[in-house]
Parts: structure tokens; sequence; C-alpha cells
């Protein structure tokens, strides 16, 4: 059961008679009279479980975007129903629009609209759908909540999409597609040509040769589908806030963006999110399902208060790739990757895989090394320095077991992680 204004308003009504007549019992008897009539409004009102609903939103939606889902009402009662919808979902969600006036005759249908700007990514969850009828009167109706379980999965959104196209026409000119020719030693089998004096007498093609009467070599270029494992750290120091975001959020705008362009450039990725379990996998889809498998995969991945295990990473690897591949570790640089044993992993990896560790820079450190106004703002420059002098070091160390490191801020973490992978490409190591 639920009261309308109606039934406040008339009860307060009962204050002016009340006053005039200075007497106590005067007012009792108004209000219990009001609530006789609120309850009796109440029983005459339809049942709510005559009205059947049911919940339409769809499959997924990209964070910053917006879109709708739809909430169908079938009135299977014999009597008129009239009152208000509420369609319930958590606040992350970014519903608007969720409150209906509802007016149905006996058997009738209609279908709202609740529309959702999503402010977090990952599965966001619906709550129940409240249906208030009202009483003839209109003082006092009865309500009930139902469960209807929806989830509206939010993807990440991929704002470093915008710097795929000078990626890939950087890509191009790699693989010789463009007007710019990169020479450079390959393995996998392009043409025949015509033998120049200068070719490697070790290209010459017999076969060939001997059918054309003329000296004939192959040409190579860089292989394609080589292999590209990206791990992404999950465990306690990814949640940590950079700007508005966790440090999570910036690893998973890297692997999108670095998927996106190794794909393009006919390599297979897998990705996987760990901590001290894998939270989610990508593993090995081509072509234009890549993508929205990756996107899914990660969509509802969550930094986990746990410490790294970087030996499991290592066999999750091991077990995984077959032949020499590019290792992109998104993890955070700092002191406390020498303990968590980050060190002995790249030193592990880097005999037999290419690999690449990048991390989130905080843009506030930046601020703080610039502080001078007071005592307050000495010290934390202070510590500022001495925290990027230890970052350093760490680095210095991963340099010195062969690894490639990139550092960056956040928005410039994805497209920084791209140009690497491109100069490891077109000095030929991959």
């Amino acid at each position: 059961m639920y009261i309308t204004g109606w039934t406040v308003l008339l009860a307060a009504l009962g204050a002016v008679p009340a006053a005039i007549a200075q007497d106590r019992s005067v007012t009792w008897v108004w209000l219990l009279g009001v609530a006789a009539l609120a309850l009796i409004d109440s029983g005459l009102a339809p049942k709510p479980s005559t009205i059947a609903v049911r919940r339409t939103v769809p499959g997924s939606v990209r964070l910053t975007e917006s879109t709708t889902g739809t909430v169908s009402v079938i009135n299977n009662g014999r009597r008129r129903a009239r009152g208000a919808l509420r369609d319930g979902w958590q606040p992350s969600a970014g519903a608007t629009n969720t409150r209906h006036k509802l007016k149905l005759p006996p058997g009738g249908r209609e279908r709202f609209t609740t529309h959702f700007h999503p402010t977090r990514r990952g599965d966001r969850h619906s709550d129940r759908i409240t249906v208030r009828l009202q009483g003839p009167l209109g003082l006092a109706g009865r309500q009930q909540s139902i469960l209807v379980p929806d989830t509206l999965r939010v993807l990440p959104e991929f704002a470093s999409r915008r710097h795929l196209p000078s990626r890939l026409q950087r890509l191009r000119e790699i693989d010789g597609q463009s007007a710019v020719q990169l020479k450079g030693a390959g393995s996998e089998f392009d043409s025949l040509r015509q033998y120049v004096i200068g070719d490697d007498v070790r290209s010459i093609d017999w076969r060939a040769t001997a059918r054309r009467a003329d000296v004939v070599v192959r040409t190579y270029r860089p292989e394609r589908d080589r292999r590209v494992f990206i791990a992404l750290d999950t465990s306690r120091l990814s949640a940590a806030r950079v700007g508005d975001a966790p440090r999570l959020d910036a690893s998973i705008e890297a692997t999108l963006l670095l998927t996106a362009l190794a794909t393009r450039a006919g390599d297979r990725v897998q990705v996987t999110a760990y901590d001290r379990t894998e939270r989610a996998r990508a593993l090995g889809t081509t072509g234009a399902g890549v993508m929205p498998q990756l996107a899914a995969a990660l969509a509802g991945v969550e930094p986990e208060l746990l410490e790294p295990d970087w030996p499991g990473v290592v066999r999750l690897v091991q077990g995984r790739l077959s032949q020499r591949a590019l290792v992109v570790l998104l993890t955070t640089i700092d002191t406390s990757t020498v303990d968590s044993g980050l060190l002995e992993a790249v030193a592990a990896l880097t005999q037999s895989h290419v690999v690449m560790v990048a991390s989130v820079d905080d843009p506030e450190v930046d601020q703080m090394l610039r502080g001078r106004d007071d005592v307050h703002d000495l010290y934390a420059a202070g510590a500022a320095a001495r925290g990027v002098l230890e970052r350093d070091t760490v680095a210095t160390r991963l340099r010195q077991l062969r690894a490639e490191v990139v550092t960056a801020a956040p928005d410039d973490l994805a497209p920084a992680v791209a140009d690497r992978y491109l100069a490891l490409k077109a000095a030929g190591r991959l």
C-alpha cells in the first residue's frame, strides 16, 4: 500500500476545524476518517499482479555513448489500471526517463522508453520494476516491485581509435604498400626478379633460373602472422586512480589500439587479464571479429586488491606461445615491482621473446615536482622527485634485461605503445 499527496493534503485540512473548535478529538476523528478512506481506496485499487511487465535492453553500449531500452506493460486484469511505473537501475547505468504514468484499459498494452548514458565501464545491472496502481478516489493504492533481472554491458570507450589511421599509414609504409619503400630482411616469400650485382647468391631460385634461362632471385618481405601476447596487470596497483579513471582503463585503451593495429598487420593477438588468476582472455581470433570479442572480454574486468603473480604470467605465456613473439606487459613500474617478481619474469621471457613493459605516468607527480609555493609544496616536490628517481631506476634495470620500456600519461600511453610496436616492426625485430 502507498498513499498519494491528496491524502496528505486532506489530512492537513483537518488542522483548520481543530483550530477553530480547539478540541483534539476533532483532529483525531478527522485523521481516522482520512485513514479509513485511504484504506478503502487502497482495497478498491486493482492488484499489481494483474500487470505483466517485460524489459528489453541492448546487448552492449560503448562508454560515453547513449542507448535506449524499453519496458512493455500489459494489463491482464478486468479493470482499468491507473498509476505509475518506475524502471530501476543502478546509478552508474546513467538511466534517465525512468518514471512513467500508467493508464491502461483491460487488455491494454503500452511501451515505455528508458534512456541510458553510462558513466562506468562494465556490467550495469537493473533493479526492480515498481508498479503503483491507484484506487478510484486517488488517495491511496497498491504497490509491487517486480524483479526483472537484466544487464547492460558497457564496453570500453576506445578513445584512442583516433590514433589508428596515422599508425596504419605508417604500417603501410613499413610493409612497402605506399610510396615509401623500406629495405630490410624478411622471411616470407614475396616475388621473383632478375638477379643484379650485389644480391645474395643464397637467394637465387635455381629452378626458376633453369626455366627462364636467366638468373632469378627470390625476394622476401617481413613475415606476417606473427604472435603478439598482451598481459594486463589487474592487481592492486591497477586500481590506483590516475586522473579521472583507474590505471587499468589506460591499459585497456592501449590493448585495444595495439590489437587493432597488429591485426591489420596480419599478426595474431592473444590477450589476458591476470593478477593471481586469469580474469579474462581473448585468444587467436582474426578478421572482423577481433575487436568486438576483445571489447566484450575486457568490459567487465575490474582491479583486484591482490599482489600480482608474475611467475604465473610466465607459465601462462610459455604454455600458449610455441614460437618467438612480442609479449607486452601492461603494468605499473615502481619499486614494489622489484619485490613482486616482475624483473625475474622479464628476465625469463626475454630469453625466448621480445618483451615490452608499459606503464602509466601520473600527471599529478609532474605538478608536485613544480610546486615551490610553501614548505608543504617543497616536501611534496621532494617526495615526488624521489619517486621518479626510484621509478627510473627500475626502468633502467628492465632495459638492462633487454626489455622495451614505455611510460606515458594516461591519454598518451596507447599511441606510445603503438609507436614502439611499429618501431620494432620497422627494425625487423618482429
